[in-house]
């Protein structure tokens, strides 16, 4: 199996040209498939492997109580496996074809209310180098609603500041333009002027969010200084850098902007996969039920 999961690897990198976190993701999963089907089902050869074999290794996800959202990623993973073996004529038929996708849980993303964006937002400071790069990056996650990984590959050539517009680079190497608000424009004009010009030192790149050795920040890196910070303005909830994500979009829908425009602003692929927002408890909804519906008179005030 060894093999053709090395050959797997140049069809995701050579031909489809995935983002190297993608690729990364994809073999993991694969390598866990293939592993589960040589030591479970006695299978050596991919030709060997058949539709029951691929539900039973989804059935011991089932088991190990991995969520529904995992086992569907995983299964994209091995659906692509099977896909390129058929295409490369490892394999006559691709069995994977003939498996369901698993039913998806509706769990609601946790977000932060505006009062505690603010708490978190008002409590940052620029006393430091690495105080203004940490305001910087959280205000701009925020401000644009970033996934983590876009953030921290963001380079200083995607900035347009005058325009008001950052580029981002998304999943599947999607470039989108996004708008950002002039807090954030403040910040990061005092974090290039200040800050980045003493952390780069003497190495030269665009990576703009950089770390203590002048290389870009890694995601592990910003998780750890958002986690601190939230502690630190005494926010209850375990904030996350998603959690920023989820909390731009909620707030931009409270607000009344449109879902399409949200689907836009967050780079999803399918409104599907934006609507879950619409599922998160609106302030709004109570008010205006309360003014239209003809008995809302008789529910008591809070």
């Amino acid at each position: 199996m060894k093999k053709f999961i090395q050959e797997y690897r140049y069809y995701l990198k050579g031909e489809l040209n995935l983002a190297e976190n993608t690729v990364e993701s994809y073999l993991r999963d694969v390598e866990q498939y293939t592993e589960f089907i040589q030591k479970y089902r006695y299978k050596k050869h991919p030709e060997d492997i058949e539709v029951n074999d691929i539900r039973a290794y989804l059935s011991s996800l089932k088991r190990q109580f991995v969520t529904s959202t995992s086992q569907a990623r995983k299964l994209t993973a091995i659906r692509s496996f099977h896909r390129f073996l058929f295409l490369e004529k490892y394999t006559t038929r691709n069995v994977s074809k003939a498996i369901n996708n698993p039913k998806k849980e509706m769990k609601l993303p946790v977000v932060l209310s505006i009062q505690e964006i603010k708490l978190l937002l008002n409590s940052l400071k620029t006393d430091s180098v690495a105080e203004i790069r940490n305001k910087a990056m959280i205000e701009v996650a925020y401000a644009c609603g970033l996934r983590v990984s876009e953030l921290v590959n963001l380079k200083t050539t995607d900035l347009h500041l005058k325009q008001g517009l950052i580029n981002v680079l998304g999943k599947g190497n999607k470039e989108r333009v996004v708008p950002i608000n002039k807090q954030a424009i403040d910040t990061l004009k005092l974090y290039l002027s200040e800050a980045r010009p003493v952390l780069i030192r003497h190495l030269r790149h665009d990576y703009l969010f950089l770390n203590s050795h002048g290389k870009c920040i890694s995601r592990a890196g910003f998780y750890q200084i958002l986690r601190k910070k939230g502690i630190e303005a005494g926010i209850k909830k375990k904030i996350t850098p998603h959690m920023l994500r989820h909390s731009f979009a909620s707030h931009l829908l409270e607000r009344g902007l449109d879902l399409r425009l949200i689907q836009e602003l967050l780079g999803h692929e399918d409104i599907s996969t934006t609507e879950i927002y619409t599922h998160i408890t609106n302030p709004q909804l109570k008010d205006t039920y309360l003014k239209a519906h003809p008995r809302a008179r008789q529910f008591p005030k809070e």
